[in-house]
């Protein structure tokens, strides 16, 4: 008997044990992703790039994490997760390594900004959303959530150890020691990772029924992406959950997880104290992404957003003046803020399930988080701009937080429109 059927009919189902192995990839992509926070200024210290240049590599990064998840999705059905999963982590590991020997600003674009945002972008969000909804019939929302906050302790693992790297040993030791863990955790996933429960002759957790699994057929997977996102477009809801999350990535990782260290910095906050900031986020947004999740399989989701969004809102318009409060003032802010950083996340993927259907929950959920990267590249790129003209992060933190009151408003309506195009409907006619 191989490992791998011993540890299915041990009482523990085996969907946690893919759920466990999902969560260590998305940790350590999250851990990475993070890392630009940490190096921009020693990057602009060494090199003498400006703050726009780094940002445009940050951002070009970001909109590839987000335009490759729906295509990853589709991948993900034609090849498998496992196979999806191991490429991506070996692509970060490889472009995260040679960064360590650029020397031109073009170098750090292809291989942090293209390489390392092709890779992130298969092991993002999307990938939590396929595996809960093979893996899982009962207690989706709190699986995404635990799955979903991986990304919130990767960056209270790693931001802290990577600022006293950068400080002790140079921001070269920093690097490779991000490739190194990315390789190291790929042999467990192409191991033990496993596409779907019928492999392993179980069915998802919590599903009791005696009825076969069936597969869905095997199609083209870019012309596929590409039609249900024409068929998907059609929809309000689609482009109020597009905007929303738009909004969400340009004042999370686009915004906070790319600048606030650098904010902090500017305002003579050391950087291993500022990546603390971003450890204490990260431990708040655990507990609040963990609950969010609870919350979702039990309350009206759009009245969560709108709550979320309001209260990130009202924590970034805060942020600016935090600063004359000292570190203090800041560490309310990251806890006030933490609690609510991608708590987004678990109602998201609830209301593209109830609007697009289970089986285009990966590919559609997708392309609302490539709304969320380019929303996240945008600030990412324009607060560095901002920064570069006029000094300081002030205008980039009050329109964030603008930004955010206006996405309250905006998720009210989603789900309000009459059905005769209803979304599930047009996914279904395409399949």
């Amino acid at each position: 008997m191989s490992l791998i059927s011993y540890l299915a009919r041990r009482s523990v189902h085996y969907g946690w044990f893919v759920a466990g192995l999902t969560f260590l990839a998305l940790l350590v992509a999250a851990g990475i992703r993070s890392a630009p926070g940490v190096l921009i200024v020693p990057l602009e210290q060494e090199f003498g790039w400006s703050r726009a240049t780094i940002s445009l590599a940050i951002s070009l990064n970001l909109v590839l994490y987000g335009l490759i998840g729906p295509f990853a999705a589709t991948f993900m059905e034609r090849v498998g997760v496992r196979r999806i999963m191991v490429l991506a982590l070996t692509a970060i590991a490889v472009g995260v390594g040679l960064t360590t020997f650029m020397s031109t600003s073009w170098q750090l674009v292809l291989l942090w900004g293209i390489i390392v945002g092709s890779g992130s972008g298969a092991i993002a969000l999307v990938l939590g959303a396929v595996v809960v909804n093979r893996w899982f019939s009962e207690r989706r929302g709190l699986v995404l959530g635990v799955l979903t906050a991986s990304t919130a302790t990767g960056q209270l693992i790693f931001l802290p150890i990577l600022a006293s790297l950068v400080e002790r040993f140079g921001w070269r030791a920093a690097s490779l020691s991000l490739a190194g863990i990315a390789l190291v955790i790929t042999p467990a996933i192409a191991l033990f990772m496993r596409d779907r429960p019928a492999e392993i002759g179980l069915r998802p957790f919590g599903d009791r029924s005696n009825t076969e699994e069936v597969l869905p057929p095997k199609v083209n997977s870019i012309a596929s992406t590409l039609r249900k996102l024409w068929q998907g477009a059609k929809s309000l809801d689609f482009w109020l959950l597009f905007g929303s999350f738009f909004i969400c990535g340009a004042s999370t990782n686009g915004l906070i997880g790319t600048h606030l260290i650098p904010a902090c910095i500017d305002h003579g906050i050391p950087e291993v104290k500022a990546a603390g900031l971003l450890a204490i986020m990260g431990i708040f947004d655990f507990c609040g992404t963990t609950i969010s999740g609870w919350l979702s399989d039990k309350y009206n989701n759009r009245y969560l957003l709108c709550w979320y969004y309001g209260l990130r809102g009202i924590s970034l318009i805060f942020l600016p003046f935090s600063f004359n409060f000292s570190f203090y003032g800041l560490s309310v802010f990251a806890v006030f803020y933490g609690l609510d950083w991608i708590a987004t996340v678990p109602p998201t993927v609830r209301l593209v399930s109830n609007i697009f259907g289970k089986e285009n929950v990966g590919v559609m959920f997708g392309w609302i988080v490539a709304g969320h990267q380019l929303g996240a590249a945008t600030a990412a790129f324009g607060a560095g701009v901002l920064r570069t003209l006029l000094g300081s992060y002030f205008h980039a933190f009050i329109l964030s937080g603008v930004l955010c009151l206006i996405a309250a408003v905006l998720v009210l309506r989603i789900g309000q429109h009459p059905t005769k195009n209803n979304s599930v409907l047009l996914m279904e006619n395409m399949n």
